[in-house]
């Protein structure tokens, strides 16, 4: 799983802008550009997006991780 794009396509899900985001998880929005393109993320960040977009990612990982290809 691509974590960035997967972060921007629930922001967008559920409507929530980069600027929100970007002044809940207390960073710049051009940071937030940022973690689209990223394949990994640290997980203390990720817990922010979990929270700030009340949304599992964490769950989602772990199924794509034991996802049979």
């Amino acid at each position: 799983m691509h974590i960035g794009m997967r972060i921007k396509e629930v922001m967008a899900e559920k409507g929530i802008s980069v600027i929100t985001v970007a002044k809940e998880i207390e960073c710049e929005r051009t940071n937030v550009y940022n973690i689209f393109a990223r394949e990994d993320i640290n997980t203390r960040l990720l817990q922010k997006f979990c929270k700030v977009l009340n949304h599992d990612f964490f769950n989602e990982l772990s199924k794509d991780a034991f996802k049979k290809k």
